[in-house]
């Protein structure tokens, strides 16, 4: 008698991967903004892969395509190399502002299915309000969140993601809203937990 499908995916046979493990041939490309950090690999990237699914599914960061949790997106056979991926913000690396305070960061970077996913606005910034928002449940004083340079509004998302983050280290409110940035995407909404499964979308959609 077949049993039921997990609600985190590890059951779904050959279409998801397991949460348990890191498969290189099914993560995303670490692409500039992690370049020069300390990429977690291996059981690190996966133990905090775990981590970011329970943070996400209570903060309800699901994808709208295929009715899942975005943490999922990873483990997706069908969508080889979207995701996200991870490293610690080494000191003295890329990017690094001299005079920032923040002593433990995490830096996330998202790759969408597609360069005109139209969700990767919502999608990087609940990420980085529910990592921010939670951040009693992990190590880091502050996860960085940006959008890979595949996308097409990459820079303009990131330019958000960006003044959302002085925003939140000014203030401590991860629910601020962005004001000088240009409008880009969809606005970020709070999605209703459903039940995860393997999702309504095809391997074909859009994201």
């Amino acid at each position: 008698m077949p049993g039921f499908p997990s609600p985190f995916g590890d059951d779904d046979g050959s279409l998801f991967d397991s949460y348990g493990e890191f498969v290189p041939d099914t993560q995303p490309t670490v692409f500039e903004f992690l370049e020069g950090h300390d990429v977690l690999d291996g059981r690190d990237h996966a133990a905090f892969h775990r981590l970011t699914r329970d943070i996400f599914e209570e903060r309800k960061v699901y994808d709208m395509t295929f009715n899942y949790n975005l943490a999922r997106l990873n483990l997706d056979t069908r969508h080889r190399s979207a995701g996200y991926r991870y490293a610690v913000e080494r000191e003295g690396g890329e990017n690094v502002l001299s005079e920032d305070p923040i002593e433990r960061v995490l830096r996330a970077e998202f790759t969408p299915t597609t360069p005109f996913c139209p969700q990767t606005h919502t999608l990087t910034i609940g990420s980085f309000r529910a990592w921010n928002g939670l951040s009693d449940r992990h190590e880091y004083d502050l996860v960085r969140v940006r959008a890979a340079p595949m996308h097409h509004q990459s820079d303009a998302i990131n330019d958000q993601l960006a003044e959302l983050e002085e925003k939140y280290i000014e203030t401590g409110d991860v629910t601020v809203v962005p004001e000088d940035s240009p409008d880009v995407g969809s606005n970020p909404t709070d999605r209703p937990m459903q039940t995860e499964n393997a999702g309504r979308g095809t391997p074909d959609a859009p994201f």
